[in-house]
């Protein structure tokens, strides 16, 4: 549905209502996370994700919230925040090491010509070159993995009351035009409803070698969380004696949120996710800015492509 088909597209108090229910269902799942109840969630606006991840998960101790694509407005905005309401962000860079362009680099880059006493001699370039500079690196992120703005610990909470009050989270226009943003978690959440998978068995035959042999595949649709792929995987592993072999279509954005931070251990013993998954859960991600496309099993060993 789009457009003036939409009943809420035009309807301001309509939208109030929706907007004010699902902050409260936003409310309830970060409690949930704070609890460690909820190992994370998902917030879906049309145009950007932010992974809520609880303390123990991605080798952190603490609560975090990874946000993926970005654009310099937002990243403006939260930085606007944070002189006002204590809300610390690391970019991409910061994650994985790197730096950005500053005015101390740069007036740091010439103060080996002040001790020869030849800084008079060199143009050094002004203030306005500067922020021009920085502020085309800026733009040269937006949209991409490297716009990932990661918070952490108690500046989630502020994070929660920025996205409630962010006004650019709902859509103007379009078919989510009015709608607040999609929440998506493995556990029940109030106003939450339970959404079932689509799937679809196939069997066939293929050639192979003396002969013919039998096929048979399972396609599953929807949004499929990292534990229900590793669930789906627990299942298929002993099903198929040890071999199997899973295409994965991933929502490109998101591959942003592997980007990996600090080691730490937590324990998360009443989220009610499977052990082994939580095992995995817990683990650093190793894929970067990529995410997995292939995931094969063969004699009870996996391999994957990115």
């Amino acid at each position: 549905m789009a457009g003036k088909a939409c009943p809420w597209a035009q309807d301001e108090a309509l939208q109030q209502v929706l907007m004010s229910d699902w902050s409260v269902s936003f409310t309830s799942l970060y409690n949930l996370l704070r609890a460690r109840l909820c190992p994370y969630f998902y917030v879906c606006s049309a145009q950007f994700s932010v992974l809520f991840r609880a303390a123990g998960l991605a080798g952190s101790d603490v609560p975090t919230a990874a946000i993926a694509p970005t654009t310099r407005g937002l990243r403006e905005a939260m930085r606007s925040e944070g002189k006002r309401e204590s809300l610390e962000t690391e970019t991409a860079d910061g994650i994985t090491g790197g730096s950005t362009p500053s005015d101390d680099d740069d007036d740091g880059s010439f103060s080996w010509l002040e001790e020869m006493g030849v800084q008079d001699k060199v143009k050094k370039p002004n203030t306005i070159s500067i922020q021009l500079r920085k502020e085309k690196h800026e733009v040269q992120v937006d949209h991409r993995a490297e716009s990932l703005v990661l918070v952490r610990g108690s500046h989630t909470f502020t994070l929660l009351n920025f996205l409630i009050s962010c006004r650019s989270l709902v859509a103007a226009a379009g078919p989510q035009a009015g709608l607040p943003p999609t929440l998506l978690a493995p556990v029940a959440f109030r106003g939450g409803t339970m959404q079932t998978l689509k799937a679809r068995s196939v069997s066939g035959r293929t050639r192979a070698q003396g002969g013919f042999e039998d096929v048979f595949s399972l396609e599953v649709q929807g949004p499929i969380l990292p534990h229900a792929l590793h669930a789906l995987t627990l299942l298929l592993g002993p099903a198929q004696h040890g071999t199997f072999r899973a295409l994965l279509s991933p929502h490109e954005p998101s591959a942003a949120f592997n980007a990996r931070p600090e080691p730490v251990h937590q324990d998360l013993p009443a989220c009610g996710l499977h052990s082994k998954t939580l095992d995995q859960l817990r683990q650093c991600p190793t894929l970067g800015k990529s995410s997995i496309r292939v995931l094969e099993m063969k004699d009870y060993a996996y391999t994957w492509k990115v």
